[in-house]
């Protein structure tokens, strides 16, 4: 199973103008959990294309050079944003109404709960910004939190193979967050944490139109549905009845490779679900 332990780190693709996304078909009742399959794509799946990943500062001025195209409009919008939100916590109200540049802005200048007091960075999603599917994590790692992006390193690795085996394409599918986006001090997020982060990941499903989402972890599953929540079944999320399959992170599955099996049940599920 060399290929997700060796294969880099896919690029975070450049934001572009998101592509008016079509109609999300209603998705069929999907209970049982596909029975049968192998594993298959753990050994057999086509890594991503074999390219050098960047040192440091060379990301570092990807990103600068990135900024430095960026639309006006955005960039404007950004910069006026930053002092207001740092100056006081937004409000839930603030965040339902704000496009992207605002809510990453606002993300990262968070202060709405005390992690702000211990973070070392506010981990914001990244992705397609209008997304067929929503990755849901529970938390920033040490990794993601230090390089400021959800699922990174080998996790990320791993997602990014996970996603092509169901015929995704990770850049331009899939979106993919935290329902926290700062890292807890080697505990799991409290509920008051939760709920207020909770405004943020409510505005990335508006902003994304995601029509099927998956959750990686335990704590992400039960942070989404915000109750009980398991592997093996299609819940439904809000108002829009969000299609969900919860499943294993990749950093338990890095840690305890016997799950895999489980874990490419529940991408099936998942598949199927959405047709």
């Amino acid at each position: 199973m060399a290929w997700f332990d060796d294969a880099p780190v896919p690029p975070v693709a450049p934001r572009s103008a998101p592509p008016a996304k079509p109609a999300a078909r209603a998705a069929a009742p999907v209970e049982a959990e596909p029975a049968g399959e192998d594993t298959a794509w753990f050994d057999d799946a086509p890594m991503p294309p074999p390219s050098a990943t960047p040192s440091r500062s060379a990301a570092n001025a990807a990103a600068d050079a990135s900024l430095s195209t960026a639309a006006p409009s955005d960039m404007e919008a950004a910069s006026r944003a930053m002092p207001e939100l740092a100056s006081k916590p937004v409000s839930d109200e603030a965040i339902a109404g704000m496009d992207w540049p605002t809510l990453q802005a606002a993300v990262s200048s968070c202060t709405r709960c005390t992690l702000c007091e211990t973070r070392i960075a506010a981990v914001n999603g990244r992705g397609a910004e209008r997304a067929t599917w929503i990755a849901v994590a529970g938390a920033p790692s040490q990794a993601d939190e230090q390089d400021v992006q959800a699922i990174t390193g080998e996790a990320g690795q791993l997602l990014h193979n996970m996603l092509k085996a169901i015929e995704l394409k990770p850049e331009a599918d899939v979106y993919i967050t935290n329902v926290v986006k700062c890292r807890p001090p080697e505990r799991n997020p409290s509920g008051d944490e939760v709920i207020a982060c909770r405004p943020f990941l409510e505005r990335e499903l508006a902003l994304t139109g995601a029509a099927m989402a998956m959750t990686f972890g335990q704590f992400a599953a039960k942070g989404l549905m915000m109750g009980p929540a398991a592997r093996g079944k299609v819940m439904h999320y809000g108002a829009n009845q969000l299609p969900v399959v919860a499943t294993y992170h990749p950093d338990d599955l890095l840690r305890k490779p016997e799950d895999k099996a489980k874990a490419w049940a529940d991408l099936c599920l998942a598949k199927a679900s959405h047709g």
